[in-house]
């Protein structure tokens, strides 16, 4: 059976770093994950989107 979860990375949206990685559920999100998370290259809570995984 295959999984429904889906794994992603979270990407800052000033910096354009990856620093997250989690996991969604494709089926009942499609659209993008956008959280407000630390960055700590900027050293301040920014917005990160969703991206994905290569």
């Amino acid at each position: 059976m295959a999984s429904v979860r889906e794994l992603i990375a979270l990407e800052c949206t000033e910096c354009k770093r990856r620093n997250y990685t989690s996991t969604k559920n494709r089926k009942k999100a499609q659209e993008k994950l956008s959280l407000k998370k630390y960055c700590p290259y900027d050293r301040k809570h920014t917005v990160h989107k969703e991206s994905k995984i290569k």
